[in-house]
């Protein structure tokens, strides 16, 4: 029989699980309605009859743990704290809970450690020892490793680059604060840095056809490579503070590699060669030439499962 592992990307609209092989093939998958369960009790319920049905039609293949990708999750403790956008309020040991149910091991991280593993078990990171990943989604996430483990900290969130404070005093961030790395460096921060040229520049521009509602990461980069000079800008000065970060980040931990993931980063080379560029000019000198910045290896629509299931394919050696 073949082992797979339960790989389970918790997401405030969907749970989608997949049994993912020691290769990184996906040999079933499923689904399920998050907000549907109010209580993480009966969202373990679910999830475990659901693990059961799908391994019902697959007699070749052999379950033998659980990894979860999860908001505000928390590896060292294998619990979610006060995660915003789930219906369990305060903390939850979701990891004894599944365990408990289903007598599987189980191991969870938030999406963007999830992600690193993923790269390093079956992605492009695979033989690199330190490296960083930057998730460019809503907002910004980023899991750390660093000779060839994931940094988690003494509180278990460690690596938290999105809210490194690149501004002073500058634009709101959901956590509460003033200037976090990812209200620039992000989709959303994107989408914030064309309305601000809009609003200040007198440049036409066909992004202003557009309601603010209907500007994304791709219209900008698709304007952008039309030749429109807001979006050109706005990718331009995304891609700066994009490589503040990194360059703040290569200071500390000095990776090999930064793999850059997410729907921004699909803008590619107009966001990429700005990025290296900028890169090489913020980083201390010592540093320069001393990393790559290149595109996950992940393939996106299953990049939350394989790297979920990571967190067990690791502890099994597969790394």
């Amino acid at each position: 029989m073949k082992e797979v592992v339960a790989g389970v990307d918790i997401g405030g609209t969907n749970t989608m699980i997949g049994f993912v092989d020691h290769d990184g093939e996906i040999h079933a998958e499923g689904r399920l309605s998050t907000p549907d369960y109010a209580f993480a009790d009966d969202f373990v319920t679910a999830l475990d009859q659901k693990l059961k049905e799908m391994i019902a039609g697959h007699d070749d293949l052999l379950l033998t743990g659980i990894g979860i990708g999860a908001p505000n999750a928390n590896f060292n403790k294998g619990t979610i704290e006060l995660a915003p956008n789930l219906r369990w309020k305060g903390i939850i040991p979701l990891v004894k809970l599944i365990e408990r149910q289903t007598g599987l091991k189980a191991r969870i991280t938030n999406d963007a450690n999830a992600a690193a593993l993923g790269e390093m078990i079956f992605g492009a990171a695979k033989g690199i020892k330190h490296f960083i990943i930057l998730t460019l989604g809503t907002g910004l996430g980023s899991g750390i490793v660093v000779d060839g483990e994931v940094v988690y900290g003494h509180t278990g969130f460690a690596g938290e680059l999105g809210h490194m404070t690149v501004a002073e005093g500058g634009r709101v961030c959901g956590c509460g604060r003033r200037g976090c790395l990812e209200t620039y460096a992000s989709a959303t921060g994107l989408v914030r840095t064309v309305l601000a040229l809009l609003s200040d520049l007198r440049e036409e521009s066909i992004l202003r056809d557009l309601k603010s509602n209907e500007i994304t990461s791709r219209r900008v980069a698709e304007a952008a490579a039309a030749g429109d000079i807001i979006a050109i800008q706005a990718l331009d000065q995304t891609a700066r503070m994009i490589a503040l970060g990194i360059a703040n980040a290569v200071i500390f931990s000095s990776p090999e590699t930064i793999f850059l993931f997410g729907g921004l980063a699909k803008a590619g080379d107009a966001l990429f060669e700005p990025v290296r560029k900028y890169a090489d000019e913020l980083v201390q000198p010592v540093f320069r030439g001393t990393f790559t910045v290149v595109p996950s290896g992940l393939p996106e629509a299953r990049a939350a499962i394989l790297g979920a299931s990571a967190l067990i394919w690791k502890d099994a050696g597969r790394s």
